[in-house]
């Protein structure tokens, strides 16, 4: 089978991501490895992914390398300023399940949307009452390089087609 509308698909890679800066692409450093042990399943049509990311794998089949660099505009795009939060500590307290060493500067904290899905948020600053937290994706602003292959194609169930995301597979998104 190949990949399209409404498949699931399980991939192995590795990402490297690079920046520019004063016009210059810095050197690719690892953002990422899903080996066989781990692997990365997504529904091809809803994975949360770069739109791009998905155009590139359409039609591939299982066993097939693919090897590609997603520009930053065609990733997750350049960091937004309105995403930069202030939040008072009080809300990061122990009754609500965090505690004092997650609130590192450059640590990610696990929060969930009003929706309930999980996000997380990079802590930049600690202001003493309150924290300054970046809800950019982690890999705005980077080329994205992947190298990877394809090891699993199939239909996705009816369930999962109804809930947008692979069952029972550990994804990026659960």
């Amino acid at each position: 089978m190949k990949i399209q509308e409404n498949a699931v698909v399980g991939l192995t890679y590795e990402l490297k991501v690079s920046k520019i800066e004063d016009d210059i692409e810095s050197v690719p450093f690892e953002a990422e490895v899903r080996d066989e042990e781990d692997p990365f399943y997504f529904l091809f049509g809803n994975s949360g992914l770069p739109e791009k990311f998905e155009e590139l794998m359409a039609g591939k089949s299982v066993g097939d390398e693919f090897s590609f660099v997603l520009k930053v505009e065609e990733a997750y795009g350049e960091a937004d300023d309105e995403l930069l939060v202030s939040l008072p500590k009080s809300q990061f307290s122990n009754e609500n399940g965090f505690n004092p060493e997650m609130l590192q500067e450059g640590n990610f904290l696990p929060l969930m949307d009003e929706d309930g899905y999980s996000m997380q948020a990079k802590i930049l600053k600690d202001l003493g009452e309150n924290i300054l937290l970046d809800f950019n994706h982690p890999l705005v602003g980077f080329d994205l390089h992947f190298d990877g292959k394809v090891i699993e194609v199939r239909e996705a169930t009816e369930e999962e087609k109804e809930h947008g995301h692979v069952h029972g597979e550990h994804g990026a998104h659960d």
